[in-house]
């Protein structure tokens, strides 16, 4: 799955330590899904896309192999 939680994180200028805070996770969790090696789940997902202000969709894409 392909995401843009890197740039949506770069744009608002906030570390992944402190978006791993603001959303409950940790750190490493943020770095795993930024190089889409963690799914998150549906509610990571919406809790994100509420942080963001935007869907869901415009964080994550599905690949083919997915």
């Amino acid at each position: 799955m392909k995401n843009r939680l890197r740039i949506l994180r770069a744009e608002k200028e906030v570390t992944q330590a402190d978006l791993a805070d603001i959303i409950g996770v940790s750190r490493q969790t943020i770095n795993a899904m930024e190089k889409a090696k963690y799914v998150p789940s549906t509610v990571l997902a919406l809790k994100l896309a509420a942080y963001f202000k935007i869907q869901v969709t415009d964080i994550f894409q599905l690949e083919e192999n997915d």
